[in-house]
């Protein structure tokens, strides 16, 4: 009998529907409904790997651990990774499809809808329910002749929507109730109701607003959320997420390590840094444009990027890279993970131009390594162990380019059939690896940080994940109607 399905839509961005998703999912699937996830489309540089080697929105590989399923290629048909302000590369079903500039792609989205429904109706064939998620916000009616993401999905799969405001920006009778104004009638009518999220007091507070929107929509109010702190702990979707990071952390006396991390302008997968950053006793601090990296910064760290030649650029035009070397040269240690990685070699060649025009272009020349971007994608999951610690880690490779040269002769990684991975300087202060996720596993997390002079005993982070899912799918039982939900669902 294939699943039933209900989508959950937005009034705009940021206003917690992925959390939403995945704490529903848990919900779902601690009460034993084989329940998976769903994003037509998504705009994300945070991707994550499946077992079938595709890559999807890191969100929706949350999702699916919520549902306790493994991720698949199928949960988000179409994955957009922004590579400039108005252009991005297009994943569909979990394989690069091109690069499309924003107006261009709008007239490829009725191409790519059989492919999102394809993926849909094999996901229903797999599952009782399958929660879907929108993209943005669901009142873009300028965009909606093309839509696959959120209403001209849902008009064309027939699932029912229910639409979440976030009352924590200020506004959200005005959001929902604007929806509901600007919407074709067809379109309005495919939703059912309505859920306010992060409440912060009293909830009392609102109850005329909720009756109020459920007037003027005629949608059903079908919950007001509490805001739940601990969400900030689980992995962001995307670049929005980043402003927790970006808030000043205090140092006092049990600070054991700070760590920088430039913020590079198409920063990718930087849920890397989750682990650090919920670590008792360590700093993370995202260095904003126009600021100095921290001259009393204990590590930097460079992230992944999704166009590494432009951010290398991005770093030399704020000065960050002569913060670096000065870093270094007062015995600081300097990190790179994939993108970040690259940057720090001699060069970067680009003969295929996978990265704009066809270049090479110096790089940071902190580790004796050059860079070669070739045409194939490597998407792979991976394990092993750090080299000299022997510290176990699991972890995912997304790159395009081969690294070599002396310094890889010390690889950070070595894998079970022999392979390695990375480069080390000779004094050990410097190294860089292609694998995201490593500061997941708790050993290798600890055996790094012990490197660097943090002693501590980290916390299980995937523990951590889990109890923090399964706290906030009770947090959702206790003020979403479940069972209105369940029966709204077709």
């Amino acid at each position: 009998m294939p699943a039933r399905a209900l989508m959950f839509s937005g009034t705009g961005s940021d206003v917690g529907k992925s959390l939403i998703v995945a704490g529903l999912c848990r919900l779902f699937a601690n009460r034993g409904i084989r329940v998976v996830p769903f994003k037509p489309q998504n705009m994300s540089n945070n991707a994550a790997v499946t077992a079938d080697g595709g890559e999807i929105g890191r969100s929706q590989a949350l999702q699916a651990r919520a549902a306790r399923v493994a991720p698949s290629v199928h949960m988000n048909p179409v994955l957009l990774k922004p590579e400039t302000e108005t252009g991005a590369q297009i994943i569909v079903q979990g394989k690069m499809r091109g690069s499309a500039k924003a107006r261009e792609f709008q007239s490829k989205k009725k191409d790519l809808l059989p492919a999102v429904l394809e993926s849909f109706e094999r996901l229903k064939a797999s599952a009782d329910l399958v929660l879907v998620e929108g993209a943005g916000s669901a009142s873009e009616i300028n965009l909606r002749a093309n839509d696959i993401a959120n209403l001209g999905f849902a008009r064309a799969a027939d699932v029912p929507v229910v639409i979440i405001g976030d009352i924590d920006r200020g506004g959200v009778i005005a959001s929902v109730v604007g929806t509901r104004t600007v919407l074709d009638p067809d379109d309005a009518a495919m939703i059912r109701g309505f859920i306010i999220n992060k409440m912060r007091g009293d909830p009392t507070l609102f109850a005329d607003g909720m009756t109020a929107i459920a007037r003027m929509t005629g949608w059903a109010p079908l919950g007001l959320v509490p805001f739940f702190p601990d969400a900030r702990k689980l992995p962001a979707e995307d670049a929005l997420g980043l402003r927790d990071l970006m808030k000043s952390s205090k140092l006092d006396a049990q600070t054991k390590l700070r760590i920088a991390v430039p913020l590079l302008p198409r920063i990718s997968n930087f849920d890397d840094l989750d682990p650090l950053r919920n670590e008792p006793g360590i700093i993370v601090e995202l260095t904003e444009p126009g600021r100095p990296i921290p001259a009393d910064a204990d590590l930097v760290l460079l992230p992944g990027s999704k166009t590494t030649i432009d951010d290398l650029a991005a770093l030399r035009a704020d000065g960050w890279d002569i913060d670096i070397k000065a870093h270094v040269r007062r015995g600081g240690r300097v990190l790179g993970l994939c993108g970040g990685y690259q940057m720090l070699g001699k060069q970067i060649a680009d003969p295929n131009g996978i990265e704009g025009p066809p270049r090479t272009v110096e790089g940071l020349g902190l580790l004796d390594i050059e860079t070669e971007f070739g045409t194939e994608k490597t998407l792979e999951r991976v394990s092993g162990t750090l080299a000299g610690s022997n510290a176990p880690f699991e972890g995912y490779e997304m790159h395009v380019g081969k690294t070599s040269g002396p310094d890889a002769s010390r690889p950070m990684l070595t894998f079970p059939d022999g392979r390695r991975d990375g480069a080390t300087s000779p004094d050990g202060r410097i190294a860089g690896c292609y694998v995201h996720g490593l500061f997941s596993s708790d050993a290798a997390r600890k055996a790094l940080l012990s490197s660097m002079g943090a002693e501590l005993s980290p916390a299980n982070y995937e523990n951590e994940i889990d109890n923090i899912l399964d706290r906030f799918a009770e947090h959702l039982a206790n003020h979403i109607a479940i069972d209105d939900l369940l029966r709204l669902a077709r």
